[in-house]
């Protein structure tokens, strides 16, 4: 693990989950004939924008050094595990109360779907860049010796 860098590595994630969920809901917005409504919906384009940036990188970085840990800590691996379905429901909450605050149906296309967008992501990247079961068999036979 000496080459990785949580920082670094979770930065690079939450800037790909964070634009790759942007364009999902410009792309869908304009395909519905409004566009950047969730947005302004969501405090406007800039307010949103900033804030879905800064809690994507927050969100990339602390899952990469949780991703990290879980070789000198195997049992950090249920909570990354735990917590995608737990972020996951949360964005199912949101939705619903974004549906009933001004983007009605389609919030579950939107928002619910470009979360499922940024997970899909998250884990094809993860996956490539930490071959995570391989370091946890390797992490468990160091701490067997």
């Amino acid at each position: 693990m000496g080459k990785h860098n949580s920082l670094r590595e979770g930065a690079r994630l939450g800037l790909v989950v964070a634009t790759s969920i942007w364009v999902w809901l410009a792309a869908v917005d304009a395909v519905a004939g409004e566009p950047f409504r969730t947005f302004n919906v969501l405090g406007g384009i800039a307010l949103f924008t900033t804030m879905h940036y800064v809690l994507n990188l927050a969100y990339g970085v602390i899952i990469v050094s949780a991703i990290h840990g879980a070789q000198r800590e195997p049992s950090l691996v249920m909570a990354v595990a735990f917590g995608f379905p737990i972020v996951e429901f949360w964005f199912a909450l949101v939705t619903v109360l974004v549906s009933h605050l001004g983007l009605g149906e389609l919030a579950w296309v939107r928002i619910f779907g470009g979360s499922l967008i940024g997970t899909a992501i998250a884990i094809v990247i993860l996956s490539r860049g930490h071959p995570l079961a391989a370091e946890l068999r390797q992490a468990e036979e160091e701490d067997n010796d």
